[in-house]
């Protein structure tokens, strides 16, 4: 099992930064694929980005490809969302997954991770 927990968020402007981070405990960091979605209020999960065992496979939904980086540090159980450009439509709580096996098929879906954060409230005003 391994204990997921977030933190980075905030209220920003349109164009600002965020850093998101999210700490892991438990079972060793590295096994697992780890990836960030983020909701809105009445709305369904959604994909931002994953990445794979050892960082050198990343994968984002196209509303934010080009803005947003994911990285990970297995040395210090953490993995990052660096989000550029921030927009007024990204404002969400984010959260952060870590799924046991890649599962190419269902990466974007909330199906294909095991275990999730709580999540942290990112909010872009106008």
């Amino acid at each position: 099992q391994v204990q997921l927990v977030e933190s980075g968020g905030g209220l920003v402007q349109a164009g600002d930064s965020l850093r998101l981070s999210c700490a892991a405990s438990g079972r060793p960091f590295s096994t697992y694929v780890l990836g960030w979605f983020r909701q809105e209020p009445g709305k369904e999960r959604e994909f931002v980005a994953v990445i794979r065992y050892s960082g050198r496979s990343t994968y984002y939904a196209d509303s934010v490809k080009g803005r947003f980086t994911i990285s990970r540090d297995n040395a210090k159980n953490t993995v990052y969302m660096q989000m550029n450009n921030l927009k007024p439509e990204d404002t969400a709580v984010y959260y952060c997954a870590a799924a046991e096996v890649w599962d190419y098929s269902r990466h974007r879906t909330s199906a294909g991770y095991n275990y999730w954060g709580q999540g942290t409230q990112v909010t872009v005003s106008s």
